[in-house]
């Protein structure tokens, strides 16, 4: 399985992410527009860090 993450502007000129399948199928995405480019780039670390996260039924 090959993931990507990708960074872009929105329309607003904020900086987002996306993680993306080989397949196209987007996964996740930031729920948030950053104001830098390091701000989005720090976001994408912490999804990183915390993927290793449990999974809880609610």
């Amino acid at each position: 399985m090959a993931l990507t993450f990708e960074l872009y502007k929105d329309k607003a000129g904020e900086h987002r992410w996306r993680l993306k399948h080989s397949n196209g199928n987007v996964l996740a995405t930031s729920s948030e527009g950053y104001s830098s480019k390091a701000a989005a780039l720090k976001g994408i670390e912490n999804v990183k860090a915390s993927a290793d996260a449990p999974v809880v039924e609610v």
